[in-house]
């Protein structure tokens, strides 16, 4: 019979006791303080009229109902404004992906000539910009005005994003680069067929990233459409709840008042979103380590 190997344990001092505790706690609470803000809307989105009037939500729903949610699927413009928001996010992320991968490249290859200087200027975009007037008439001299590509195309690439993944590309070696050369391998090649597949963790970072900030913007579109029907949910969703558009339109239910169709529409609109991370999660550490430690 083979002998079961025994790993004593150091006992803990008082003071380590003491830490781990104290650092539980400390985590516990910041968790709570992140968590309730997400959980406060979800209750109040399903809880009846009565019960949000006279106060009585805090921890659970009280008056159970999805009279919200029901509203919230009857309204047009939402769904609308889902429909762009989805074409907004899936065609801004493949053109900031590719646009990215592209500049990110070529600054990682050492042999690259003025690949120093090209760097420096990049890198002072994000310390230097021209500001919301300038943009906004080069725009329009473009005449993008209300279209999409107003609001995909100025924000096309990240520097911030561009140098960690320039520093991924870095770390691939260049042995492998140089034999793809001697078989005859263009740089369009080697960067569609050696490094990409090789930065799977740091393309799935940067495609989180940027679908995330698509996800989740709106002054753009609110600078530069006209159009109603090209608004993007989060546009949608800041009219209903800053301005207070539909509360004419929810006081015709006495389960629905206007608070709990705002949080309503706020569930609704982060829930995709949401739903991204469980899938690139796995990439997510691993790719920004790579992205940040080696310069």
């Amino acid at each position: 019979m083979k002998r079961q190997k025994i790993v004593s344990r150091k006992p803990q001092s008082a003071g380590s006791r003491a830490f781990d505790v104290i650092n539980c706690i400390l985590l516990a609470v910041i968790g709570f303080i992140m968590f309730y803000p997400m959980y406060y809307v979800l209750i109040v989105s399903m809880s009846s009229a009565v019960n949000i009037a006279q106060g009585n939500v805090a921890f659970i729903p009280r008056g159970i109902n999805f009279a919200a949610y029901e509203r919230v699927f009857h309204t047009a413009t939402i769904w609308t404004g889902y429909k762009n928001t989805l074409v907004y996010t899936v065609l801004g992320t493949l053109i900031n992906v590719a646009l990215t991968a592209m500049c990110a490249y070529p600054l990682s290859r050492k042999d690259f000539y003025g690949r120093g200087p090209l760097t420096v200027f990049v890198t002072l975009t994000m310390f230097i910009s021209g500001g919301m007037i300038p943009l906004y008439l080069v725009v329009n001299n473009l005449r993008l005005l209300n279209t999409m590509w107003a609001v995909l195309l100025p924000s096309a690439v990240s520097t911030y994003n561009m140098i960690v993944m320039r520093t991924s590309f870095s770390s691939i070696p260049d042995s492998l680069v140089e034999s793809a050369y001697l078989d005859g391998a263009n740089d369009i090649q080697i960067l569609g067929r050696i490094v990409l597949p090789l930065s799977k963790p740091i393309i799935a970072t940067m495609v989180l990233f940027y679908a995330v900030s698509h996800w989740n913007s709106y002054f753009p579109a609110l600078l530069y459409l006209n159009d109603q029907k090209k608004y993007p949910v989060q546009v949608i969703m800041r009219s209903i709840i800053i301005e207070g558009d539909v509360a004419a339109e929810t006081t015709g239910s006495i389960n629905v008042i206007a608070t709990n169709y705002k949080y309503a529409v706020i569930i609704i609109s982060v829930i995709p979103i949401l739903m991204v991370y469980p899938f690139l999660q796995k990439y997510f550490t691993k790719g920004v380590m790579v992205g940040a430690v080696k310069g």
